[in-house]
């Protein structure tokens, strides 16, 4: 990641960690059209339940080797042997359910991007093909989830994906650029579209 500005504004998430910063000023909220890269955040969202962002993003690495770089397709063939071998990987947080998620939201994810030709076309079909700004004010102001969260938590259960919940849900879609929730005060939210 590119050497990031220290003077600006951004949401106090972000904190001062560069990594953190690095990833609040370059990827989170920005809209994403990549097959890929929407499985890939799918998943890190999933295995961060119940952890912070932070214990995920500085493993991230270690997920992308793990998980075949994210390759739904190769992901989708895993069997007993790459599931053992992933739980055994110390470079990953070791939870069985969410190892396993893994191949089975991989699976999930051939067959909704097999139907509709991509999981980008079907995603952003649901989100009305463009961000939500959500032009919050405080932290305080940012839901855990929201009637959009629930509503494609629904949708993906019903593909047979886990580890969906509204809340992973939502904040799925604030990485993915579904919604922009930079606060108003953030440097980031009117490059982003908000005001």
């Amino acid at each position: 990641m590119a050497a990031v500005p220290v003077d600006r504004q951004r949401c106090s998430w972000a904190g001062s960690d560069p990594l953190m910063v690095a990833y609040h000023d370059e990827q989170w909220g920005v809209p994403v059209h990549d097959d890929r890269l929407l499985f890939e955040m799918l998943l890190l969202e999933g295995a961060q339940a119940g952890l912070s962002w932070s214990t995920i993003l500085r493993r991230r690495e270690e997920y992308r080797r793990v998980f075949e770089g994210f390759d739904p397709q190769r992901l989708a063939r895993w069997g007993d042997r790459q599931f053992a071998a992933a739980l055994a990987d110390p470079g990953i947080i070791r939870n069985r359910l969410k190892v396993a998620a893994a191949a089975r939201n991989a699976r999930a994810f051939l067959a909704v991007a097999e139907e509709h030709g991509s999981f980008d076309a079907w995603l952003w079909k649901l989100a009305g093909g463009a961000p939500r700004q959500g032009r919050r004010r405080t932290m305080g102001d940012v839901p855990a989830e929201t009637p959009e969260s629930r509503a494609l938590s629904k949708e993906l259960r019903a593909k047979d994906f886990t580890f969906v919940g509204p809340t992973i849900c939502y904040a799925f879609m604030q990485a993915v650029g579904m919604v922009n929730d930079h606060l108003a005060t953030c440097y980031r939210c009117s490059e982003l579209g908000g005001r």
